[in-house]
């Protein structure tokens, strides 16, 4: 075994070993703080169903209506234009919104094309360098209640296009 997989394996362990003995140390309820911290990811996990119910339900409504596949076709000159494959911006659509969305679209990509073939290599390098923004906005900021998040919006967004972008053109220059 491996000096990394011996402390991956035991790295979570012995962090709840030190947190359980300084708690004893210092003379907490440690039984009680554990029963009260399930208890608020339980009521945290039931807040947050709706919103996830919300998300789950936009996005298959958008895949199943053809909604993404006629604005893809609408856009594909621009994105030809613009050396952007056509074939990857669903993919860049629904990264944003859903990581579970795209890592079954990544997958069929890598499926369907191959995982050397240059939509394979740029799928996988999006998929690395970009974040569900909408769903960690509305998700976490909703269970937290915070209700404006406009700044939050943009940057991470931005961010988002950065890291298609930038996926786009180191894919093209190391595999192109």
């Amino acid at each position: 075994m491996g000096v990394f997989t011996t402390i991956s394996t035991w790295i979570i362990p012995c962090f709840l070993l030190i947190v359980l003995l300084t708690a004893t140390y210092q003379r907490l309820p440690t039984y009680e703080l554990f029963v009260e911290g399930g208890k608020e990811g339980v009521q945290m996990a039931f807040s947050l169903l709706p919103f996830l119910v919300g998300m789950i339900v936009s996005i298959t409504i958008l895949r199943s209506s053809g909604a993404i596949d006629a604005f893809i076709g609408l856009i594909s000159p621009v994105l030809a234009f613009f050396g952007f494959p056509a074939d990857i911006l669903p993919l860049a659509l629904i990264r944003p919104i859903s990581g579970t969305a795209s890592l079954g679209m990544t997958s069929e990509m890598i499926m369907t094309h191959g995982p050397d073939s240059f939509l394979g290599r740029l799928a996988s390098t999006m998929q690395g360098s970009t974040d569900t923004t909408l769903y960690v906005l509305t998700i976490y900021f909703g269970s937290v209640q915070i209700k404006r998040m406009k700044y939050a919006l943009k940057v991470g967004l931005l961010t988002d296009i950065i890291g298609i972008i930038t996926s786009i053109i180191v894919v093209t220059l190391i595999f192109g």
